[in-house]
């Protein structure tokens, strides 16, 4: 079999470069250097600019991926501006499997042919179809800008890897909605991050507190769970529960902000993080009442596995993905119903909840997905590509 050689790592070199920290989609790009980087080639692209990085600054650029210095952004810069001069690199991929991880770059024009051109074998990962399906939770033009990405992956992808079987519907309905090809595909769930709080942690608060984790922005429904918080303010004081969340502010989310910024009700009550590493994640995830994820649409939920990979239980909303993922474990909810929010919050907050108590029960054995058995189902993708080549 082929190795996999190139990883397309603009969108994380960028985040890095700028001092983010990784989401979810960047989680699985840092997977994928750690388990093809030491025999692969980077791919860079911006707007038009497409460049296959040669191997040696390809190797630099995925350290400094891994474990970004202080001057991340300067060595970086020095890397890239390496592979740019004389002598030009090859950019003759000669049949190559090449990871585009990220949606990144696939909806500006040029790409098609940019892969024929370099004879790269194009692998798109599809994290969710969101824009398309749920536009209104999204930026307006994203749903024509995804649609074109779908098209693109479509037609000009060797093979396509989706995070859920409820992705791979969503794309299989498209493509046929559109008369479009479908690419062999594989559903490859992702693996949570490995978060291990402290042998010695302590819970960060003394009073029982929930977490909320993932941007602001209105897709997450945070809008419902502080109308939820402000409820239990007014009818139990200074005893109610607090709320923790983890995320930075993101786009749309100017009603969220008014709340946490102009509610009285909820100052000492709500608690932003924007800035929150895995050692400070995993402790208040693993001394939380429970995590709540009120999504409308999501095309995983690692938040969920996270949670339940620490024993924090999960109350989440009832979308077909979490039940792919997670069975009969959380709670579920609609994402509408308010007062039954409210009142899962009130019981989960019990130390005595039995609520909570027997979810603790359902979780015992609960298999988490791992990164080993990721790539195996990735790898026989490879296989059948191979083979259906020769």
């Amino acid at each position: 079999m082929q190795a996999a050689t190139l990883l397309d790592v603009s969108r994380l070199t960028a985040r890095v470069g700028n001092g983010r920290l990784p989401t979810g989609v960047d989680r699985v790009v840092l997977s994928y250097i750690r388990e093809w980087g030491p025999r692969a080639q980077a791919v860079l692209q911006k707007g038009s600019w497409r460049r296959i990085v040669p191997m040696r600054e390809s190797q630099r650029l995925f350290e400094l991926l891994l474990d970004p210095p202080r001057d991340v952004r300067t060595q970086m810069n020095l890397a890239i501006a390496k592979a740019c001069l004389p002598p030009w690199p090859s950019q003759d991929a000669q049949g190559r499997f090449s990871f585009n991880l990220s949606h990144t770059g696939i909806d500006k024009p040029g790409l098609s042919e940019w892969l024929a051109r370099t004879r790269q074998r194009g692998l798109f990962f599809v994290h969710d179809l969101i824009p398309i399906t749920h536009p209104e939770y999204c930026r307006a033009g994203e749903h024509a800008l995804h649609a074109r990405r779908m098209e693109t992956l479509l037609t000009a992808g060797a093979g396509l890897i989706c995070n859920s079987q409820t992705t791979l519907d969503e794309l299989t309905r498209f493509a046929q909605a559109r008369s479009l090809p479908m690419p062999a595909a594989v559903v490859a769930p992702l693996a949570p991050a490995a978060l291990q709080p402290a042998p010695d942690s302590t819970p960060p608060m003394d009073a029982p507190y929930f977490v909320v984790l993932g941007t602001i922005e209105p897709r997450k429904n945070h809008l419902l769970l502080l109308h939820v918080w402000r409820r239990l303010a007014e009818s139990l004081g200074a005893r109610a529960p607090h709320l923790v969340i983890v995320g930075q502010r993101g786009w749309e989310c100017e009603n969220v902000v008014d709340m946490l910024e102009r509610c009285e009700s909820l100052q000492g009550l709500v608690h932003e993080l924007p800035h929150c590493g895995d050692a400070e994640l995993a402790r208040y995830l693993s001394h939380a009442r429970a995590l709540l994820f009120p999504s409308f649409a999501e095309g995983f939920g690692l938040p969920l596995l996270e949670s339940l990979a620490l024993g924090t239980p999960v109350v989440a909303s009832s979308l077909p993905v979490f039940r792919e993922i997670a069975g009969d474990i959380p709670d579920y909810l609609d994402n509408l119903d308010g007062p039954a929010w409210q009142r899962a919050v009130e019981e989960y907050a019990r130390a005595d909840s039995g609520r909570r108590a027997a979810q603790l029960e359902r979780m015992a054995g609960l298999p988490i997905p791992t990164w080993d058995a990721h790539f195996r189902k990735v790898r026989e993708l490879l296989e059948r590509l191979d083979v259906s080549t020769r």
